[in-house]
């Protein structure tokens, strides 16, 4: 008896396929660069931006940090391997070759190129890749096998869609874009090396040497405190820089202050066990994905009422 061969298997095999495609992209991560890009838009039409510029910025933004985060799955597959919370990915586990991913990267480049040069203007098009070589070349393969201070450099690629977005709308870059720049680039280290304490046996496996991997929890700590005021003054400098009104300056102090009550969370318990160690850290982490959500939801609001 021959045995019956599902019917939908082709459609089951190519949604798995395509899955495993949007899986290198890291989609979760580019969903937060937009958080940024999108109220950047607005500060800088100080409203509402053409329809042409809002996907300009909205689907070549997308496409940048997909192309970005594919060669980062295919370059770091290795290291991924050795560890438990990367253990899962595409290029790890082979459903994706590497070949396909680098052609992957490269179309997903070369389309946000672009979208961005014929939708908005050339300066957003080539900020858009220098954004991918820097994080391709300067993160992934330079920086995060090599030095302790790889996110806080490498970090930098992931600040660029506000100057992408500024420049899109604007054609030009002024203060207030590097300014929003500062923000994240200073939030980028409170915000990663609490996840980076929770998971240091899985960098230390698979040698990379993150902060909380080969530095005393105190040193670590120290860091994340002082990043944390940088930020929180970053913000409130954004006020007189791009004359924020009321709405953004009060939110910025009061999430300032539940950014910074959250480090010193952290630092109470810096000598305590390693289990509330890690709950404070991840505390600080995913309260530090809800600020920089909150704070750039005000840069966008803000000029609607001003």
């Amino acid at each position: 008896m021959v045995s019956a061969i599902p019917i939908d298997a082709p459609n089951s095999n190519f949604r798995s396929h395509i899955r495993a495609h949007v899986g290198l992209t890291k989609p979760r991560i580019i969903e937060l660069l937009l958080v940024t890009a999108v109220p950047t838009m607005f500060l800088a039409a100080r409203g509402l931006p053409t329809a042409g510029i809002a996907a300009a910025v909205l689907i070549g933004g997308a496409l940048s940090a997909g192309s970005a985060n594919t060669f980062n799955s295919v370059y770091d597959r290795d290291i991924d391997a050795l560890m438990k919370r990367t253990g899962h990915r595409p290029a790890v586990q082979g459903t994706v070759s590497v070949r396909a991913g680098i052609v992957q990267g490269v179309i997903l480049g070369a389309a946000s190129v672009v979208v961005l040069a014929v939708l908005a203007n050339a300066l957003a098009a080539l900020l858009s890749l220098l954004a991918i070589g820097m994080y391709v070349v300067g993160y992934t393969i330079w920086l995060k096998r090599r030095t302790p201070q790889n996110i806080v450099w490498g970090g930098a690629a992931g600040c660029m869609p506000v100057l992408i977005a500024w420049a899109a709308v604007t054609g030009s870059l002024t203060w207030t874009p590097v300014v929003l720049f500062l923000i994240v680039f200073f939030w980028t280290p409170p915000h990663y090396w609490p996840l980076a304490i929770k998971y240091r046996e899985d960098y230390a496996a698979a040698g990379v040497p993150m902060l909380p991997v080969v530095a005393p929890m105190s040193t670590v700590v120290r860091h994340v405190v002082i990043y944390s005021w940088v930020m929180v003054f970053a913000s409130l400098v954004l006020i007189p820089i791009a004359s924020m009104g009321w709405l953004y300056s009060i939110g910025a102090v009061v999430c300032g202050a539940f950014f910074l009550y959250l480090a010193y969370s952290l630092r109470r318990v810096q000598d305590a066990g390693p289990e509330d160690i890690e709950r404070a850290a991840m505390r600080l982490f995913h309260g530090s994905i809800t600020y920089l959500a909150v704070i750039f939801l005000l840069v966008g609001v803000d000029p609607f009422l001003s």
